[in-house]
């Protein structure tokens, strides 16, 4: 059977393989090296926190049952750790009951597979998971290579999860805050279409806005440095672009979190002619999302 071709050929992707009984597993590594991948191995929980304290790799297979530390509670304290929250976890363990399963995706897997292993099956799994990791967090660190931050807050306040940038800016703003979750002082920017600026202890001014809900229920809020004297000006940018009266009175509602069914409800048109309004303002701002069209609007427009 021809095997998979691993994520990026440019690079071996790094894959850490946790088990107590790695030798059953000899298969499925040689499967995994032959396909293009790094293989790391731990024996157990404590040496797979461990070995992640000097590595980050792109992927981790995991055992559910292990002496010591289980593998559920190891990778809720991988998840637990912002440096490595973003890695997808894949439990590989004997455990089938709904229960285990259960706790297996609760406790931040991406997928479960029932031992015994099938490594093509395991490998087709780790191709995907993997690509899809990678392009999710190119896609977030890309709004960090424009000036901004993202963080994503749960129904509880917590932060679910928080770009690099937004992690210098957080602890700019608290420079001991509780546990995971959001500084007090951002607690106004959970309110619908919320517009804020706040402070931090060195005197820069950052501008958080609301921009609606995310997946699983998280908001959306995105972070920007206030230039000193911005506030109520045009930016040049924005200026620059020349936008029409509508295509303005459209990126003003959607830097107020609005979507495209909401903006078409106020100024009386369909989303659809509020899609074609963003293409148009996209393409004179040279964004290619709302999120940093909103981001260039943020505190320049009424």
């Amino acid at each position: 059977m021809q095997t998979l071709s691993p994520p990026d050929e440019a690079e071996r992707p790094v894959v850490l393989v946790v088990d107590d009984a790695p030798s059953s597993l000899g298969m499925l590594c040689d499967t995994l090296e032959s396909s293009g991948y790094t293989v790391l191995v731990a024996a157990d929980g404590e040496a797979a926190l461990q070995r992640l304290e000097l590595v980050v790799p792109d992927a981790i297979l995991l055992d559910g049952l292990m002496p010591g530390l289980s593998g559920f509670e190891t990778c809720r304290r991988i998840k637990a750790n912002a440096a490595l929250a973003h890695i997808p976890v894949l439990f590989m363990t004997g455990l089938s009951e709904t229960a285990h399963v259960v706790e297996g995706f609760e406790c931040g897997g991406v997928d479960y597979v029932v031992k015994p292993i099938r490594a093509q099956e395991v490998l087709a799994r780790l191709h995907t998971h993997t690509r899809n990791a990678r392009i999710t967090r190119m896609a977030r660190d890309a709004v960090d290579v424009a000036g901004m931050g993202v963080v994503f807050v749960d129904a509880r306040g917590r932060i679910a999860w928080r770009s690099p940038q937004a992690a210098l800016w957080l602890h700019a703003l608290d420079a001991a805050p509780a546990a995971g979750l959001l500084p007090a002082a951002l607690a106004p920017a959970l309110a619908p279409g919320a517009a804020i600026a706040v402070a931090t202890a060195a005197g820069a001014r950052i501008s958080v806005r609301n921009l609606g809900a995310a997946a699983l229920g998280e908001t959306m809020l995105l972070f920007a440095a206030q230039r000193e004297g911005a506030a109520g000006k045009p930016s040049a940018r924005l200026a620059e672009a020349a936008l029409t009266p509508r295509e303005t009175e459209v990126l003003s509602w959607l830097a107020k979190g609005k979507t495209n069914r909401d903006i078409g409800e106020i100024l009386g048109t369909s989303p659809r002619t509020v899609n074609k309004h963003l293409e148009h303002i996209f393409e004179k701002l040279g964004v290619e999302t709302r999120a940093a069209a909103a981001a260039l609007a943020s505190g320049q427009l009424a």
